[in-house]
């Protein structure tokens, strides 16, 4: 009987959680692209710490964080993600696809929760959705619907728009940029819209491309969901505005800086639902075996402010779905 209960005790040992047998304090990762002073995406951060803390996990109690920041240099990635993975942290969360990408070139065995990444099979960041195998799982930021929603919405506030640009840089967006391409491109013409890519390689091109697009008559920009855009938004909101240039973007952050209109997924909500795998993780869980998970909010923010300066009167109906109207 003694030793059966000696083996019994061995056995629930070895299948106890790693952060309770091994240590006290568990260690959590942060890469993300954006700057330190991104207050964006510090709050997208404090919406994870938030619910880490409603889970039992209190940063400088039972969690310690490690952070590091890209400031949009993506050549740093590969450095930054070094440094994280030499920390021996418990899981890494990743924001967007090339944070993720960088982690997973150093390490195949730590943890790796991404968020924000939208299509992790596509650019070999997990074997399936339902069955990520390997070291990493996450939440996406997209659904095929949504490339159509954004030209409709766009179309809706300029009804006599032609041409639209979609602003995106091959080396930070999905599939180089093919994936996004896809999506709209169905819409545009069954808008009877000329949908032109406008490619980004360095940051200092972005105000050149969006002069040419408005020197052509009655065009529209899309400004794609990719990290690089995120990072330089100010340079992409400036010049819009001074080309009086009605944009849809994909993210709130754009139209709360003054940006016309933005749907898209609900941010917060995946930060908040990825403290919940960290959380599954640091009790046990093993990341390959939980499946990759689609969006489940979306928001779409009106800048009535931004639209009254166009010269752009918004249809009750839409003002009516929108899930913030900025006055």
């Amino acid at each position: 009987m003694r030793k059966r209960r000696f083996l019994g005790l061995v056995v629930a040992a070895a299948a106890a959680p790693l952060v309770a047998r091994s240590q006290s304090v568990a260690r959590l990762g942060i890469l993300v692209p954006q700057a330190e002073s991104d207050t964006e995406a510090q709050r997208e951060l404090e919406v994870l710490r938030a619910e880490l803390r409603k889970l039992g996990w209190p940063e400088g109690g039972r969690l310690r964080i490690e952070q590091r920041w890209a400031a949009g240099d993506f050549s740093q990635l590969r450095r930054l993600a070094g440094e994280l993975v030499a920390l021996k942290p418990n899981v890494i969360v990743c924001r967007s696809t090339p944070p993720t990408r960088a982690v997973l070139e150093a390490t195949r065995s730590i943890p790796v929760v991404f968020l924000v990444v939208s299509d992790p099979v596509g650019d070999g960041i997990v074997a399936s959705l339902a069955r990520p195998g390997g070291n990493a799982t996450g939440f996406t930021n997209v659904e095929d619907s949504l490339g159509g929603k954004w030209l409709e919405l766009l179309k809706e506030l300029s009804p006599r728009m032609e041409r639209v640009g979609a602003l995106y840089n091959p080396k930070t967006s999905p599939g180089g940029g093919a994936y996004y391409l896809r999506l709209v491109s169905d819409a545009a013409v069954a808008l009877g819209l000329q949908l032109r890519p406008l490619i980004v390689h360095d940051a200092r091109e972005i105000e050149g491309l969006i002069d040419a697009l408005a020197a052509q008559p009655r065009a529209g920009l899309l400004v794609m969901p990719d990290t690089t855009n995120i990072t330089h938004r100010t340079p992409i909101l400036a010049a819009a505005a001074r080309h009086r240039l009605p944009a849809i973007y994909t993210i709130p952050t754009f139209a709360l800086d003054g940006g016309l209109v933005s749907y898209g997924v609900d941010i917060a909500d995946i930060y908040r639902r990825g403290a919940g795998y960290v959380d599954q993780i640091l009790k046990g869980a093993k990341p390959g075996e939980l499946p990759v998970q689609a969006p489940t909010k979306f928001e779409l923010t009106i800048n009535a402010k931004t639209a009254k300066a166009l010269d752009i009167a918004v249809p009750r109906s839409l003002l009516l779905r929108a899930d913030r109207v900025i006055e």
